[in-house]
């Protein structure tokens, strides 16, 4: 009995391009960066190895470019307080989303070390650009005199939160929620902003 392949798709519309870097994150959170390989992108998707090659220089291009189609974390947020900013960055996903990111975090965290490809295109493309926003958002506060400019927290606070994001599964055994993250943000992260040096 011969089984034939399922037909090859030629081109990559915007949608094929979603597409492929959902898959792209859903292999991550299964297998780890490690263990992506361009074979199981280009069968999971139907698409040629050589395309993939074609379109992306190689495995870490490929994940950086599938984290950053995701929605910016910090970008054109501006509720007019930081809290309402803060809150409102971590109402952008529901609970199962975010349980969905932090697993996708965790099959990055060990390949950033023995993968220095990835940690500069994840820097250039991801943390960088998300950080340039979260100053933003900062200096907004500062400007609008919620904290001050001269807080010592102030270079902390993406620290803060993304400790809170990635750790919580470690050391609770559950998974980072909204509520979580809200009340974490009122607890920790804004007294921590207004207290004085």
């Amino acid at each position: 009995m011969v089984v034939e392949a399922a037909p090859r798709r030629r081109r990559m519309t915007p949608e094929r391009e979603a597409e492929l870097y959902a898959v792209v994150r859903g292999l991550i959170r299964e297998v780890g960066y490690e263990a992506l390989t361009m074979d199981a992108v280009a069968a999971r998707t139907r698409t040629s190895k050589a395309t993939l090659y074609r379109l992306w220089d190689g495995k870490a291009q490929l994940v950086v470019k599938a984290l950053r189609s995701r929605k910016p974390r910090f970008g054109a947020l501006d509720t007019g307080s930081l809290r309402g900013d803060l809150h409102a960055m971590v109402r952008r996903d529901d609970d199962h989303q975010m349980e969905q990111n932090n697993a996708l975090i965790r099959g990055l965290m060990t390949a950033v070390h023995t993968h220095p490809e990835l940690l500069t295109a994840l820097r250039d493309r991801v943390i960088e650009p998300e950080l340039a926003d979260l100053h933003r958002m900062l200096q907004r506060a500062v400007d609008r005199g919620e904290i001050r400019p001269d807080s010592p927290a102030l270079p902390y606070v993406i620290h803060m939160l993304t400790g809170a994001f990635t750790t919580r599964k470690l050391i609770d055994g559950q998974p980072p929620t909204q509520a979580y993250l809200t009340s974490y943000i009122d607890a920790v992260v804004l007294p921590t902003l207004v207290a004085g040096p």
